[in-house]
């Protein structure tokens, strides 16, 4: 079967992609017909996350195992993307440079049989022009949430180290 997605890029002027794969093709594949689709050079670090209906961050398929501890890391070049799309899994978020933050919305369109003659990965569709440098991203937090678990209440003074709650000689 193939695979048909529509990428696009998470800005304001739509600028999209629509590619279509073998569904046995690996997230490494996917992601380098993603940035030749988009003219990108590849030569980026990039990652896949698993995502719901309202586009919610979930598992990382990762370029690279970076990771220390025992945690597998799923892998993109281990990955293959009918292992994660389905017709009840249909969308993820690609993050391509990491210090830019090129973001990408990808969702499964359609899957289909593969056309006789017909080489894949194949980009069907082009719209909008990528531009010169990532759109800027717009990180909100929760008003009422504090990201470090810290409140105005806690009054914590920096210099006051028996308040603290840490055991210097930890190691």
């Amino acid at each position: 079967m193939i695979f048909r997605f529509r990428v696009i890029l998470d800005a304001t002027e739509d600028i999209f992609r629509d590619i279509e794969i073998q569904e046995e093709a690996t997230f490494e594949d996917f992601s380098n017909a993603i940035t030749q689709a988009f003219g990108l050079d590849g030569m980026e670090m990039a990652s896949f996350y698993v995502s719901d209906d309202e586009w919610n961050q979930g598992e990382e398929i990762s370029q690279f195992d970076m990771g220390e501890g025992n945690d597998s890391v799923r892998l993109m070049n281990e990955t293959t993307l009918d292992s994660i799309f389905s017709e009840d899994q249909t969308r993820m978020i690609y993050i391509y440079d990491f210090l830019n933050m090129w973001t990408f919305l990808v969702e499964l369109a359609e899957i289909a049989e593969p056309i006789n003659g017909q080489s894949y990965p194949n980009l069907l569709f082009s719209h909008g022009v990528l531009p010169d440098s990532a759109p800027d991203k717009q990180f909100e937090a929760d008003e009422d949430e504090d990201p470090y678990g810290f409140n105005d209440d806690d009054n914590l003074d920096i210099n006051d180290y028996d308040s603290l709650n840490f055991d210097e000689n930890w190691n």
